[in-house]
C-alpha cells in the first residue's frame, strides 16, 4: 500500500526504491466494486465559539439574510435566455445612483422543455433555490409560454412567495415583451433598493465548499485551510456544506462516521451508493479519476483526491445529507449531492442556500457561480501567475505560516467578502449556472 494522509491510496504495482517518484505510472487504485457500510460512530464534539461576531448583510422580510442586494433574471425555458440576457443589460444601466442594488443578472440554462422525469424535476428544483435565494432583493421569473416547466406548474413547485420581491412573466402572454419586462424589473429595482446592509450574526452564514483543478499540494493547504474555516463558522452556529460526491469515493467511511445518528448515517450511505449506481447505469468505471489536470498537477489515484477533497469539511460533525436541489436546514456540516463537475457542482450550493462559495484550486480556474465565488490557491506560484483568478493565496502554509493564524486571517475575509467585499469573479463579471441531467430530451 502506498499511504499519504494516513490513509492508504492505492497499491504499488513495482517495486519502488527509496525516493522514486510514486504516480500514476507505477501505483493503481485500491478500490472496485459496491461497497457495504456499517456506522461506526465517531462523532466529535464542536466547541461552541460565543464571540458574537457579525457581519454586514441584508435582512430580508422573510427573516433570511442575503450577503448581496442583486436582481436575478431567471428563465423557466431556454427559449428566452436571449431575452433575459438582454434585459439584464438594459437594466444595469437604469439602477439609480446611489442605490443598494448591486446589480442585475440572468441565470441563462438549455433546459425547461423537451425534459422527461427526474431531469424535469431537477431543472424546477434548481430554478426554486435560485428564486428563494435571499442574495437576490428582487426576481423577475420569465417563461415563454408553450414549454414543460409552465409558469403555472413552476408557481406550484415554488409555492408563497412575496409579490413585491418576486415577478412573472410569460413573453408569449404580451404584446412587448421587452417593455412589460423593464416595467417589473423598474418595481424590483424600487423595491430592492429599500434594503441597506446592517449587522448580522455570522451563524446566519451557509458556505459552500468545493474544488476544482486539483495538485498535489490541494489536500496540504488550500482544502485544510477550507476545513478549518468551516469548523470556524459551525463553532459559531454557522452552516457549510460539502458536495461532490464521486469525490468522496475512497474517503466516504471518514464522513460516515461523522455523522450524529444512523438516520443520517443511512442517508449518506443511499447518497454514495446512488451516485455509484448512476455510474454504473452509463457502464462508467466508478472509480475514475478522469480530469488530466488533476493527474498533471499530482493527484494519483481517487482515493488520493477525495482524502485531500473531503478535508474542506474540516472535523465537524455531518447534521444532514441532503438530495440534489434541496435547501439547507440544519446549521453545522451538511454533505449535498452533486457531481464533480464544477460549474454544476456550484450552482447546486447555490441552488442550496450557500450564500457564499469556497472554491480550491490547485490549477487555477476563472469560474464564478450565482453567488461569490472564493478562489483559494494551493501555492504561492499559481496565485502570482493569475492574480486576476485568485482571491486568496494558501501557499503561505508551505512557507512558514501556520494553519491556525492563515485560517483567522481567512475567516476575517470570508466575513469582508460576506459584508460587500468583491471576489475575483464578480470584478470579472464570470458568472453562470449548469443544472444536472441525467434523462432523455425530446
Amino acid at each position: 500500500n502506498v499511504v499519504k494522509y494516513a490513509f492508504p491510496i492505492g497499491h504499488a504495482t513495482v517495486d519502488i526504491a527509496a525516493g522514486g517518484w510514486v504516480h500514476v505510472h507505477n501505483t493503481k487504485t485500491n478500490l472496485c466494486g459496491t461497497e457495504t457500510y456499517s456506522y461506526t460512530p465517531e462523532v466529535p464534539e464542536v466547541k461552541e465559539l460565543g464571540d458574537h461576531l457579525t457581519f454586514d448583510g441584508f435582512m430580508r422580510a422573510d427573516g433570511e439574510v442575503g450577503v448581496r442586494n442583486e436582481i436575478w433574471i431567471i428563465p423557466t425555458v431556454g427559449c428566452v435566455n436571449a431575452i433575459s440576457e438582454r434585459l439584464a443589460k438594459i437594466m444595469n444601466g437604469r439602477i439609480p445612483a446611489g442605490s443598494t442594488v448591486q446589480g442585475v443578472h440572468a441565470w441563462v440554462h438549455p433546459y425547461g422543455c423537451s425534459q422527461l422525469g427526474d431531469d424535469h424535476a431537477m431543472t424546477q428544483k434548481i430554478l426554486k433555490g435560485l428564486v428563494k435565494h435571499p442574495n437576490a432583493g428582487g426576481v423577475l421569473v420569465i417563461g415563454l409560454g408553450c414549454e414543460n416547466n409552465t409558469m403555472k406548474s413552476f408557481k406550484a413547485v415554488l409555492g408563497d412567495v412575496n409579490n413585491d420581491r418576486v415577478k412573472f412573466l410569460v413573453a408569449q402572454e404580451v404584446a412587448d415583451e421587452e417593455e412589460a419586462a423593464l416595467e417589473l424589473l423598474e418595481q424590483l429595482v424600487a423595491y430592492a433598493g429599500s434594503f441597506k446592509r446592517e449587522p448580522v450574526p455570522v451563524s446566519k452564514l451557509r458556505i459552500g465548499l468545493k474544488c476544482g483543478g486539483s495538485d498535489g499540494f490541494s489536500g496540504i493547504t488550500a482544502n485544510p485551510l477550507v476545513g478549518a474555516l468551516s469548523d470556524l463558522l459551525v463553532q459559531r452556529g454557522g452552516t457549510t456544506v460539502l458536495t461532490e460526491v464521486p469525490e468522496m469515493f475512497g474517503a466516504e467511511g471518514l464522513l460516515m462516521n461523522r455523522c450524529v445518528n444512523k438516520d443520517i448515517f443511512e442517508k449518506a450511505v443511499k447518497m454514495i451508493n446512488g451516485f455509484k449506481d448512476y455510474f454504473l447505469r452509463h457502464n462508467q468505471v466508478v472509480y475514475e479519476n478522469p480530469s488530466p489536470g488533476n493527474k498533471d498537477g499530482g493527484i494519483t489515484t481517487l482515493e488520493d483526491k477525495s482524502l485531500g477533497c473531503t478535508q474542506k469539511g474540516g472535523t465537524s460533525p455531518v447534521v444532514d445529507v441532503l438530495a440534489y436541489g434541496d435547501w439547507l436546514k440544519t446549521p453545522g456540516l451538511n454533505l449535498l449531492t452533486g457531481p464533480g463537475n464544477d460549474i454544476v457542482a456550484v450552482t447546486v450550493l447555490a441552488a442550496a442556500g450557500a450564500h457564499i462559495v469556497l472554491f480550491t484550486t490547485g490549477r487555477g480556474t476563472p469560474l464564478g457561480g450565482p453567488v461569490p465565488t472564493v478562489k483559494l490557491s494551493t501555492n504561492t506560484a499559481l496565485s502570482k501567475k493569475k492574480p486576476k483568478w485568485i482571491d486568496f493565496n494558501a501557499g503561505v502554509l508551505l512557507e512558514g505560516v501556520s494553519m491556525d493564524q492563515l485560517a483567522t486571517d481567512f475567516f476575517k475575509y470570508v466575513v469582508e467578502v460576506a459584508s460587500g467585499k468583491q471576489t475575483r469573479n464578480e470584478e470579472n463579471e464570470y458568472r453562470e449556472i449548469a443544472i444536472f441531467k441525467d434523462g432523455v430530451t425530446l
